[in-house]
């Protein structure tokens, strides 16, 4: 199992982890894709998501099933995210097992919520995916804010109808 600290790549013996060629491909397509919705732009995040059923997402603000809702879901959220100043992903553990693999960690984020200047918050999350045609799928998604890290104030200013801070 990948874990945070963990050497990625080519073991000793020269052969390479599954887990960690999961993480090596995964990581960087799944920093790429929160950077651009932090930004407003809901569609990379769309496309790295399966579009075979079963579809979850429990959200933070809001959660979501099936490609509908959560193509909405994600196009609403794009739409009250801009000036993405940094985002983090801290993996704390990962693993991939044939076509299934999972990534574990906390999103360090600095972006505007509803157009207020951009603070950083924190939120815990689980991100599964499925090996779909040989290219990896995201399927499940859960994140819950990280006490004291400015989340809730962030999430609080996003599901309000007055966006004004």
């Amino acid at each position: 199992m990948a874990q945070k600290g963990s050497r990625t790549g080519i073991t000793e013996g020269g052969v390479v982890n599954e887990s960690d060629d999961f993480l090596q491909s995964v990581l960087p397509r799944l920093t790429e894709v929160d950077t651009a919705i932090h930004n407003g732009d809901a569609k990379p995040r769309l496309a790295l998501w399966s579009t075979n059923h079963p579809l979850t997402v429990f959200g933070a603000a809001m959660s979501a099933t099936g490609r509908e809702e959560i193509t909405s879901l994600f196009e609403w959220l794009a739409g009250r995210f801009s000036n993405c100043e940094s985002f983090e992903y801290e993996v704390v553990a990962a693993d991939a097992r044939g076509d299934l693999g999972y990534i574990a960690g906390v999103e360090h984020t600095t972006a505007s919520v509803a157009g207020a200047p951009p603070e950083p918050y924190s939120l815990r999350v689980t991100t599964i995916l499925r090996r779909e045609g040989g290219e990896w799928k995201v399927v499940h998604r859960h994140a819950d804010p990280v006490p004291d890290s400015g989340a809730r104030e962030q999430l609080s200013r996003m599901v309000r109808e007055d966006p004004a801070p």
